[in-house]
This record gives structure tokens, C-alpha cells and sequence, in this order.
């Protein structure tokens, strides 16, 4: 039964005032629910409050169907005999945190566009529930730079008849005025200026290409284009920023190996040796020489099998390594490969940080695409964010922050599942799992966040810490298992908490 009435948000825009409630539940017999949001309701998450030691507050999401249920606990003495100890130790530390976000696709633009004026307000919703004091207070978001597989035509920035290497026709195209940048800027001006955008390409002008074609094998740029390409970088930051928006980092193309694949999706193929030498000779120089100087340069932008390898051959070439500043992950196929790949790239490379930028379910090609409300899947993201947060990973992006009921658009057919997908029938969209298990790291684990040791003590039950910039220390604790069980979470500086964690669970504790 749905509790009515949290509180009433006046949206200052001119449109209805929205009521927000309690999740509005919908189990469609797929293992969990959705939360659905309509024109005019939606569920929402108060900013965190600090409370008083030795008292904490508690947030829980669950199979049963709990999202962000808030409760108090209170630290007490020690005991010796502390039932299933999870211990805190603030005194190990690791990396600090950039953020948490998803992408900002032509697909996700097209289906915020198909609800109705309110629903899209209330898309405001969507974007309020993502972005904002009240939302789960996602920091970043990837920017694909022209067409990705989720847009409905193949294009880029200079789709010249004849090779243009002056770019004298690159314009932004239709796509980013009608489904990127209104919304990137609501998304900015929501998250009070301090949200992280991050451009990645998927494939240069056909004329730059050996094989003029999106999404030939052998996709590789010809020598001649490639200071082209990196000047590209520049034209695409400058339309940006003409559009108040800037950029906080790039990527160096999105899956390389792709363009090197029979794969049909739109790619630029590179080896680690060509990688390097167009990181040294053009893309480096030339963004540091520009008036973006300061951005981020994040390479790979690939799956974790290709760690440490492709990195460690790259990064050889020093003239390569001065412009590096970070390591993009993706996590397909993540199950077969070891996370020890990500500590060994993290001590080869101990000033490059290594951060998530892609990550979705229902990618396997034998998987179905959508399950709505499938808590396994939002399990398997928390499992994901745990390991690699506790593998040196500062950040993690989920793809698309929306699609439709059938995991697209897209160009190819490649369609997948999203946190929150819209039914623009119905004219309303639907929270999954998955929006709640990375709300439980994006919404507690600001910006500057510091991990520090915290321990395991079941396979079943995952855990990873942090201390935040107001110096609060928050645990997260994903309790895999089928039955509730009662742990102790331990921390010699303020005490031992004794609590019940429900039956296949999201538990975040703050405490001060």
C-alpha cells in the first residue's frame, strides 16, 4: 500500500505542482517491482540529514520492494562477541572518488521527448530523480560525441561528400539541439553546476577512414586524418561550450577493438601501438595547447579483458603517458575476467585512475533485453560497483539513463535494459532495480569521497566504506542471501551497530 504524501516540491518553471509519494509499486512476475512515475507523481529521496553521534541513519531497498526506506539506529558499547562482525578501519585508505553517473544518448533524449509537457516536466521528474538535492544525485554524465548505436541514423559532426580535413563544414546536428543539449543543460542547472560531463566518440567522418563506412571492420583511420580527428575534438568542445555547456574529460573513442571486429556497430578501430602514437603525436598536443587544456583525457574506453596489455604498451611511450590522465572501463564480460586485472593495471599505473564508463544489462546476445523489475539485475550492479570500487575504480557510469519498453532506440537492434524506462503509451516511465542499486553509491558517496577498509566475512555479503567530505563515514552493505540476517557493523571509533539485513538487500549506513 502506497503511503501518500512525503511532502509537496513546487517545481519553479511554470508547470503543475508535482506530489511526491512513496514508490508507487508494479510487479510484473519478473522477480521485483518497478516504481512508476506519472504526470503527476513520482517517488523521491530527501537529501541525507546529518544526525548526532553516536546515533545513524539507515536507507534500505529490497526484493520485497523497500526503496530508500529510512530508519535510525543507535552505536553502542563494543562486545566481544559481536554477532557476524563487519569492521570499519578509517585508518586504510584508497582512492577518492570523481563520481557516478550514466549517459546522455540520442535514445534516452528521444523517449524524455515522447512523454507528454507534464510527463516531460515530470521528466523533471526523471531528471529529478536523477539530478538534485531530492534525486540520486548522479555527478556525471557521458556525452556520446555525434551518433552512438542508440540513435536512429548513423551520423557525425562533418558528413562531407569529399574529405574536409579543415573541417569547414562541421556543424552539431539536428540531434543535439532536440536530444542532448536542453537536457544536459536542465541536468546542469539541477546538480547546481557541479555535474561532470564526459564526451566519447564512436566513429570519425567516413572520409577520415582507409574503409569510408560507420561500421566496416577495419575501421581505422587514415594517416593522414589523424590530426584531423584530434582537431575534431576541439570544434565539437568549442559548439559545446557556444551552448553553456563544457566538458569535464574525453575519451579517446569508445571500444576501440570494435572497429578492429566484424561487430556492426559504429566504431574507429585501434591497436594499442596506433592508440599511443595519435594520443602523442596529435590528440595530446592538441588539447593541450587549446583552451581546454585542463580537460581529462580518459584512453581505452574498453572491456576489462584487454587490462593490464593494451594499457601497459601504450603507456610505454612517454611522450604518450604525459597526456593520459585516466583508465575508462567497461564491464562486459566482466564475470570471466578476474578483478586482480584491475589492481595489477593500478600498480603499473598508479597516477592514471581507473573509472567505469559503460554498463548495462541485458547485452548478451541469448539474454532478453527488458525484464521490468528484475531485482537480479539490480543486484548484479551493486555486485559490479562493489568489486570495482574496491578494485581502485573512482567512478561509475551506467549507459543509457533512459529507454523505451523495448531497450532502444537503436540503429543496429543492439537493445539493451536501462535503470529507468519510459511507456510513452501510457505516458509514464518506470524505476527499475537497477535506478535503485546506483542510487545507493551515487546518492551517499559524494565527490572527494575517500574508500577506507572495511571487511568481508560472507560471499554472499558484499561491502565497501567511505569517508566523506563532511566526515561522515558511509558503509554499504548488499546482501545477496535469501534469508535476513543480523550483523554487527564495528567501528572502534564510535562504537558497534547491531541491525538486521533483510533478505536480498541495498543497506547504506551514514553515521558521524
Amino acid at each position: 500500500m502506497v503511503t501518500y504524501i512525503i511532502k509537496i516540491w513546487l517545481v519553479i518553471t511554470g508547470f503543475d505542482i508535482i506530489v511526491a509519494e512513496e514508490c508507487q509499486s508494479k510487479d510484473y512476475g519478473n522477480g521485483g517491482t518497478v516504481c512508476v512515475c506519472s504526470a503527476s507523481s513520482c517517488d523521491f529521496i530527501p537529501p541525507v540529514e546529518r544526525v548526532d553521534s553516536p546515533n545513524c541513519v539507515i536507507y534500505t531497498s529490497n526484493k520485497a520492494g523497500l526503496r530508500f526506506s529510512k530508519s535510525e539506529g543507535t552505536f553502542k558499547n563494543i562486545t566481544s562477541n559481536a554477532w557476524n562482525p563487519i569492521f570499519v578501519d578509517r585508518s586504510r585508505t584508497y582512492q577518492t572518488i570523481i563520481g557516478f553517473g550514466g549517459a546522455m544518448t540520442d535514445a534516452a533524449g528521444i523517449n524524455i521527448k515522447s512523454l507528454s509537457g507534464e510527463a516531460q516536466q515530470n521528466l523533471m521528474n526523471l531528471f529529478r530523480s536523477y539530478f538534485g538535492p531530492d534525486s540520486i544525485e548522479y555527478t556525471m554524465l557521458r556525452v556520446p560525441m555525434g551518433a552512438s548505436d542508440f540513435s536512429e541514423r548513423l551520423y557525425t559532426y562533418d558528413d562531407s561528400n569529399s574529405p574536409d580535413p579543415e573541417l569547414k563544414e562541421f556543424k552539431l546536428e539536428k540531434e543535439d539541439f532536440d536530444y542532448k543539449i536542453p537536457y544536459l543543460q536542465q541536468a546542469m542547472e539541477l546538480s547546481g553546476g557541479k555535474l561532470k560531463l564526459l564526451a566519447s566518440p564512436w566513429t570519425c567522418p567516413k572520409w577520415m577512414k582507409f574503409i569510408p563506412s560507420f561500421v566496416t571492420m577495419l575501421g581505422i583511420i587514415r594517416e593522414d586524418m589523424l590530426q584531423p580527428w584530434a582537431n575534431y575534438y576541439i570544434k565539437f568542445l568549442e559548439s559545446y561550450k557556444e551552448n553553456k555547456l563544457e566538458f569535464w574529460g574525453i575519451t579517446t573513442g569508445n571500444e576501440p577493438s570494435v572497429g578492429l571486429s566484424p561487430i556492426p556497430l559504429p566504431s574507429i578501430g585501434f591497436t594499442s601501438g596506433g592508440l599511443s602514437k595519435w594520443v602523442a603525436n596529435n590528440l595530446g598536443p592538441t588539447i593541450r595547447d587549446s583552451n581546454y587544456s585542463n580537460i581529462k583525457i580518459v584512453t581505452l574506453d574498453d572491456q576489462r579483458i584487454f587490462l593490464p596489455m593494451f594499457i601497459d604498451d601504450m603507456l610505454a611511450n612517454p611522450a604518450t603517458r604525459q597526456y593520459v590522465d585516466g583508465i575508462g572501463v567497461h564491464w562486459y564480460f566482466d564475470k570471466f575476467i578476474p578483478s586482480a586485472v584491475l589492481d595489477i593495471t593500478h600498480d603499473h599505473h598508479p597516477d592514471k585512475f581507473l573509472i567505469g564508463t559503460e554498463a548495462c544489462r541485458g547485452e548478451l546476445p541469448w539474454e532478453p533485453k527488458v525484464v521490468l523489475g528484475s531485482w537480479e539485475r539490480g543486484e548484479d550492479y551493486a555486485k559490479g560497483i562493489v568489486e570495482d570500487l574496491r578494485h581502485w575504480f573512482v567512478g561509475w557510469l551506467d549507459w543509457n539513463i533512459a529507454l523505451n519498453l523495448k531497450g532502444g532506440p537503436n540503429i543496429v537492434n543492439n537493445f539493451v535494459d536501462s535503470p529507468i524506462l519510459v511507456n510513452a503509451t501510457a505516458d509514464e516511465f518506470y524505476k527499475q532495480p537497477m535506478f535503485y542499486a546506483m542510487g545507493h553509491f551515487s546518492k551517499f558517496i559524494p565527490q572527494d569521497s575517500v574508500r577506507i577498509e572495511v571487511s568481508y566475512f560472507d560471499p554472499l555479503v558484499l561491502t565497501v566504506a567511505f569517508r566523506r567530505p563532511d566526515d561522515g563515514i558511509l558503509v554499504n552493505i548488499i546482501n545477496l542471501r535469501n534469508d535476513d540476517l543480523d550483523v554487527a557493523l564495528v567501528d572502534r571509533r564510535i562504537g558497534q551497530l547491531d541491525l538486521r539485513l533483510t533478505r536480498r538487500s541495498f543497506t547504506s549506513i551514514l553515521y558521524w
